[in-house]
């Protein structure tokens, strides 16, 4: 029988309950040696929260986060609260002995992040970064592929990162919206993402340039009045890689049509791939060392039990979604923290990201090329 492992998160809404949902189906799904336990949950609101509590199966609900911190029951500290609270919960939740789990961006700017990963390896404690979409099954069998030498050297990655919620004017100014809460607008939010997955795929990018907007000067504040819009809209650059690649990346909210397209293509020497986060049980291969006759685009239906993650879920046929990544990340920390090992993405990944949006943001006001601060070799494993 599975024992269990007390888990504390701070935040409740979108990520609240996209963590939660998590925690709750992975034990029923894949064979774990540690079942998560919903122990407190965290919230300024704490009606919201109480009732966020009742209906997802958290044992507590409370308004403080730093009673999760102190309680010595509570042994993982999930994190999915606004971007300007990840430094200050992370490191007191390190110097507290707990396992860390954060939410993207891993922080507001590179150096709070540079803070955050010292204090994890300091710490010693298991930590990870929710880039959940590297536990997409597509993804990670992208990833698959790329190592076994199927596309070659990485000569291109080319990433969209498309929306269009804030196009209305009408919309307020959300805590998504607010440089004081945010740090950066999709930046931060969208292009954290991609740039993951071409860490993960295509390599270390080595400088940036690139070009931001933003096409709503002034907002609405929930609370009432108007405010300056301060951060982006939309985002655009290029980038040159250490391993001889380059890359171009898109993040917008104002592409009328798309919700969440997130798109990528990586083209090799001898193949490329290319990936829908809008059709994500899809991976699209190409070989150019197949006969001219029957070359083409293949279209991989990433479902077989032979996939990443697939054999825990449905039967073949039967594709899983959104919602799954986060269930294949946490059931990855499960078996991460029961064998005492590292969890990728970790917060030195996290922090690899958070210098390339630095740099990216620098770049975008400067318009000039800017190189990529390199981790040192005292901050780096």
């Amino acid at each position: 029988m599975s024992q269990s492992i007390a888990i504390g998160m701070i935040g409740y809404k979108f990520m609240g309950k996209a963590h939660s949902n998590a925690y709750r189906q992975i034990s029923q799904f894949f064979d774990l040696p540690l079942k998560p336990r919903l122990k407190t949950i965290s919230g300024r609101d704490k009606p919201k929260v109480a009732k966020m509590a009742e209906r997802w199966g958290w044992e507590n609900a409370v308004d403080d986060w730093r009673r999760i911190i102190d309680d010595p029951e509570i042994k993982v500290v999930d994190i999915c609260s606004p971007n300007n609270t990840h430094r200050e919960i992370a490191i007191a939740a390190f110097e507290a002995g707990k396992i860390v789990a954060c939410e993207k961006p891993l922080a507001m700017n590179g150096i709070e992040a540079e803070q955050m990963a010292a204090a994890a390896r300091k710490s010693g404690k298991i930590n990870t970064v929710w880039f959940n979409y590297r536990r997409g099954p597509a993804i990670a069998f992208a990833r698959q592929l790329i190592d076994e030498g199927r596309i070659g050297k990485v000569y291109h990655f080319r990433a969209l990162y498309l929306q269009d919620w804030t196009m209305d004017p009408s919309v307020p100014l959300l805590w998504r919206m607010d440089k004081d809460v945010a740090g950066s607008g999709v930046t931060g939010d969208l292009h954290s993402h991609i740039v993951d997955l071409s860490n993960f795929l295509a390599g270390d990018i080595e400088s940036v340039a690139g070009t931001s907007k933003i096409f709503i000067n002034e907002r609405e504040r929930p609370e009432g009045g108007k405010s300056k819009v301060e951060i982006e809209d939309a985002s655009i650059f290029v980038a040159k890689y250490t391993n001889g690649a380059i890359g171009h990346f898109e993040a917008t909210r104002f592409a009328n049509g798309r919700k969440n397209g997130n798109t990528f293509e990586i083209n090799g020497e001898v193949g490329s791939l290319y990936f829908d986060l809008e059709d994500m049980s899809r991976l699209w291969y190409f070989d150019s060392r197949e006969p001219k006759h029957i070359q083409g685009w293949r279209k991989i239906s990433v479902w077989e039990e032979v996939h990443p993650y697939m054999k825990q879920w449905w039967v073949p046929g039967c594709a899983i979604g959104y919602e799954h990544t986060f269930g294949n990340q946490a059931a990855d920390l499960m078996n991460a923290i029961a064998q005492n090992r590292p969890m990728p993405p970790n917060f030195d990944d996290g922090l690899k990201c958070q210098l390339v949006l630095d740099a990216v943001m620098q770049a975008s006001s400067s318009d000039r090329w800017v190189r990529v601060k390199q981790m040192t070799k005292s901050e780096a494993i």
